[in-house]
């Protein structure tokens, strides 16, 4: 916790939740509802959206920049709601923060091993977050005999912040990302190979933008399969474990009023509060535009 805060000030603070832009609102969203008496203060980089092409060294000097501005308003702890920077980022915002910091991508992970059941994961997400191996280890890290299968899924991270959510285009820029899992099945089937672990037995969104096609994921994914699997929503995972954090803590927010929350955005987008409200699930209420 912040030094100087009282065991009751601690607890009655903020939570402080960042992302590259609004996709981290799904995790905020998650959070209202596991925990509804917790306040957050959430910051959008929307000026600097996607992280997920930069290089590491630069999403780490992005993602300490926003974890002290929120340290600053005065937050009981981070929870970084973007994959990329959980990948990359993690012990360094520990490292540089008097507070605790969660991520997505152990959550998630934990809750792919378990959705799996021996067979393999697939992850959809960003460049950087699939080349820096980070769901890889940390499922190895639970499982040792469950493989992992990255597939960069970039353009979905344009189609979420521009509000192209329904219709053709993000469905065929789905399946043409998950043209991969038809190419393993047929080779799967071509050499006779029945396995239970050979197969894809979940997909994570394995980026906070993701859920806003988690229709098209699960349809083209079955499609691909040629059977339903189960789609792992990293955002849901990862406020269990903040929820599992504050407790252990003693963090928890008393009461059971519903909490504040604070938007707060390095830039104000084209259709703002209609892409916002998507990620969100509720009224977009007022927008602070921040300089970092």
């Amino acid at each position: 916790m912040t030094r100087g805060n009282t065991e009751h000030g601690a607890r009655t603070a903020p939570l402080g939740v960042f992302d590259s832009g609004l996709g981290g609102l799904t995790v905020v969203r998650a959070l209202r509802a596991r925990l509804p008496a917790e306040s957050i203060v959430y910051l959008g980089d929307t000026a600097r959206v996607p992280y997920g092409s930069r290089s590491a060294a630069t999403v780490r000097r992005y993602a300490v920049g926003c974890a002290k501005l929120l340290a600053r308003r005065g937050v009981k702890a981070i929870v970084v709601a973007c994959n990329t920077v959980s990948a990359v980022a993690l012990e360094t915002l520990r490292a540089e923060l008097d507070l605790p910091v969660s991520g997505v991508i152990l959550p998630g992970a934990r809750a792919a091993v378990a959705a799996a059941r021996g067979r393999k994961v697939c992850v959809l997400a960003t460049v950087g977050t699939v080349a820096s191996g980070a769901y890889t280890r940390a499922v190895a890290a639970l499982s040792s005999r469950t493989e992992v299968m990255g597939i960069p899924t970039p353009l979905l991270v344009g189609l979420a912040e521009e509000g192209w959510t329904e219709g053709e285009v993000p469905r065929l820029v789905v399946r043409r990302y998950l043209e991969p899992l038809v190419r393993d099945r047929v080779a799967d089937e071509a050499r006779g190979d029945a396995a239970a672990s050979a197969r894809v037995g979940c997909v994570v969104l394995g980026c906070t933008h993701f859920p806003l096609f988690r229709t098209f994921i699960e349809e083209e994914a079955a499609r691909a399969l040629g059977e339903p699997v189960p789609v792992v929503d990293s955002a849901t995972a990862a406020a269990e474990d903040v929820a599992d954090f504050l407790a252990a803590r003693e963090l928890a927010a008393p009461g059971t009023a519903q909490g504040k929350l604070e938007l707060c955005v390095t830039d104000v987008p084209v259709a703002f509060e209609r892409v916002a409200r998507s990620f969100l699930g509720e009224a977009v209420g007022t927008v602070e535009q921040v300089d970092l």
